[in-house]
């Protein structure tokens, strides 16, 4: 059966690797269909709801390199079912990425889902596009009240994508995710305090 993302990574020292710790067998003999060449819904959910991700890409002489990716939640939008898109914000203006998709434009992406301990982890072939000749794919990939300055814009080709497990993951929540589990407790807080006031201005009349 297929396992494309594994299938795509398996070189001879990945094999050699595998047979060292005992792990070739199990994926020579894989039983189930993991090709993961089209999203679906359950991915596209997932990468909808992120609001970054680390992309690595490889330079010309042949060091790796990871980028942070951030912006409002769905700012990576699944165009169809295996296309990907995302406006690039200016940063520190290093250009690493863009230099080196130039040269080989395929890329991998991880996107992590730290409350609930789930993460993505994709292959793709990169492509950039100028915002100003690009103006229906400018639409559908830049969010209009996000602040950020779009340089330019990328769409992600996938060849596959696949699952990782959930070991080691230390669940991790943003501000707002604090925010609303904290508001029923601060609105509580807030309404103890305001009828102790009231119970005290009470007390001190009748004292009065």
């Amino acid at each position: 059966m297929s396992y494309k993302f594994l299938d795509m990574l398996t070189t001879d020292s990945v094999r050699a690797a595998q047979t060292e710790n005992g792990a070739r067998e199990q994926w020579e003999d894989f039983p189930g269909d993991r090709r993961f060449d089209h999203f679906d819904e359950r991915a596209a959910a997932f990468i909808a709801a992120r609001d970054s991700f680390y992309m690595a890409s490889v330079s010309e002489n042949g060091w790796p390199y990871v980028q942070h990716r951030g912006g409002p939640p769905g700012f990576l939008k699944v165009l169809d079912d295996k296309t990907l898109g995302f406006a690039d914000f200016r940063g520190n203006r290093q250009y690493i990425s863009l230099g080196n998709v130039r040269a080989d434009d395929r890329v991998a992406l991880f996107m992590v889902d730290y409350p609930r301990r789930k993460r993505l982890k994709l292959l793709a072939h990169m492509t950039v596009h100028d915002v100003n000749e690009n103006p229906e794919l400018a639409a559908r990939i830049i969010d209009a009240d996000y602040p950020g300055q779009v340089e330019r814009l990328m769409t992600l080709s996938l060849e596959s994508y696949d699952w990782n497990c959930p070991q080691h993951i230390i669940p991790r929540f943003t501000k707002d995710m604090v925010d609303l589990a904290a508001k029923p407790l601060q609105d509580e807080i807030a309404r103890l305090t305001a009828e102790n006031e009231e119970l005290r201005e009470k007390l001190g009349s009748q004292n009065g």
